[in-house]
């Protein structure tokens, strides 16, 4: 049976993973100064222990507000946007149910970088289709410790390429966490089509017009913070 001391230690354990996890790229940077400043006495102490860490998340979804500027662009291309799988498209927001992943969470500054894992989104997705051409961007990864979104790529039906960059996420204007019930919701990170992504889209449809850097939307990710 759960306490009620349990469940709060579980819940905070989950939240303070959820918050680092997209906090800012800067969790992928390195501290160079400190790395190779003396290699004997780094490899005599002993390996630094996580402050926070989930083996499994369980539910419930990453969901991307599309920016009208996205919307926009896909109007002017003649692109039709839709879903793939277990995704919806409500309101706006695009919505991906989290199948699965894993989250470990050091202090700052003590690794590099300090939040390493997982967050997946098997069996769902995005498409995009113009005339007789359908792209489908499937199977999100989303990789805390670089600030990235891999996924699989399909055109008409045949792979194009797997776990391809896809997404960078940005996450300065990350609000303060929110808690409702179980779950814990971080709402704010910018998601941006990727250096990789852009050349693949426009060659695929014919076009220049998708940049690097171009803002999706803005994501809001529900973690289940009473699953095992």
């Amino acid at each position: 049976m759960r306490t009620t001391k349990n469940f709060t230690a579980k819940r905070t354990l989950a939240a303070f993973a959820l918050a680092a996890l997209v906090a800012t790229p800067l969790a992928a940077c390195s501290s160079s100064d400190s790395a190779g400043s003396d290699s004997s006495s780094s490899s005599s102490q002993a390996a630094p222990k996580p402050v926070a860490s989930i083996d499994s998340l369980q539910g419930e979804t990453t969901a991307i507000k599309l920016d009208q500027g996205f919307v926009d662009a896909l109007t002017s291309l003649k692109l039709t946007p839709g879903v793939v799988g277990t995704a919806k498209l409500e309101d706006g927001s695009l919505i991906f149910p989290i199948t699965g992943g894993n989250v470990t969470v050091f202090k700052p500054g003590q690794v590099s970088p300090y939040v390493i894992g997982q967050i997946q989104h098997e069996g769902s997705g995005l498409s995009l289709t113009a005339g007789g051409t359908k792209v489908e961007l499937t199977n999100f990864n989303v990789d805390p410790g670089v600030s990235r979104v891999y996924g699989d790529v399909t055109v008409n039906g045949k792979v194009a390429v797997t776990n391809a960059f896809l997404f960078q996420l940005d996450g300065r204007t990350l609000e303060p966490l929110k808690t409702d019930g179980g779950n814990a919701i971080l709402t704010g990170t910018k998601v941006e089509i990727s250096e990789d992504a852009a050349p693949l889209l426009n060659q695929t449809f014919k076009t220049d017009a998708v940049k690097p850097g171009l803002l999706v939307g803005i994501a809001t990710i529900t973690v289940n913070t009473q699953s095992k």
